[in-house]
């Protein structure tokens, strides 16, 4: 069994409240990382700093650069994984009913926030001269989204995009920059509505196409990042790893 120790690290999680981004935060506060839980939902945020005391909490917009930066530019931390982003309770629609203000709010919930983040860590992690950064992605950044919703499938494949053109530009400072693409997740409300949706003969037939025979957990996405964070990943960049239970995206 592999075992990762993040002692005398700082890890900077962003969409820590609930679902992957909590799973995320406890597999490096198990590894003994000093973790920085940020999300904009404060009282998820304060729930789950009750299970876990030695966590710090910042309650923020990751849409506001100017806030981002002030919060997280002298941080300097070792490991960033953004787990910000989500359909934003939006659901499928034809794209000719999708108005330019539900565009943006999906976009920048997933790839305008991860940007931010990295406009404020990145300089401190080139002065150190190493870093590791990881985005979560999604099968939908690899392929047409089960969502149906045209936003999110396009902001995935935007923030793989990014991911991978930052590996390009940060390899010579040290820093590695990777992502992990789960499958479906029952990790919110809005994917627990997907889930309902497709109703009992739709979920078998889901379960049915995946090799393994079951849908992911939060915790097997976790296990990924702390992996690709470790000094075991120092010499993969740019890469996405898909995490579905299933050889293929």
């Amino acid at each position: 069994m592999m075992t990762f120790d993040f002692s005398g690290k700082t890890v900077l999680v962003t969409g820590a409240a609930r679902g992957i981004g909590a799973a995320i935060t406890t597999e490096f506060l198990v590894a003994r990382a000093r973790v920085i839980a940020a999300d904009i939902l404060g009282d998820a945020l304060a729930e789950l700093r009750a299970d876990h005391p030695a966590m710090i909490t910042e309650v923020i917009d990751l849409g506001d650069l100017a806030a981002v930066k002030n919060r997280f530019g002298t941080l300097a931390p070792d490991v960033v994984v953004m787990a910000a982003g989500g359909v934003r309770g939006q659901s499928r629609k034809p794209l000719e009913d999708v108005t330019d203000d539900e565009w943006r709010m999906v976009y920048d919930g997933n790839v305008m926030s991860a940007l931010n983040v990295m406009r404020a860590v990145i300089p401190a992690m080139k002065a150190r001269g190493s870093g590791r950064i990881v985005t979560i992605s999604s099968g939908a950044g690899l392929k047409p989204s089960l969502t149906g919703i045209q936003s999110y499938c396009s902001a995935k494949h935007g923030l793989i995009g990014l991911t991978r053109q930052m590996a390009l530009e940060l390899g010579p400072f040290g820093i590695t920059v990777n992502s992990v693409a789960p499958g479906f997740l029952r990790t919110s409300p809005d994917y627990e509505r997907q889930w309902d949706s497709y109703g009992t003969e739709g979920q078998r037939r889901m379960l049915s196409n995946i090799a393994m025979r079951r849908l992911g957990e939060p915790d097997d996405i976790a296990a990924a990042c702390a992996f690709l964070a470790s000094d075991r990943a120092s010499f993969i960049t740019g890469q996405v790893l898909p995490v579905t239970g299933h050889p293929f995206p």
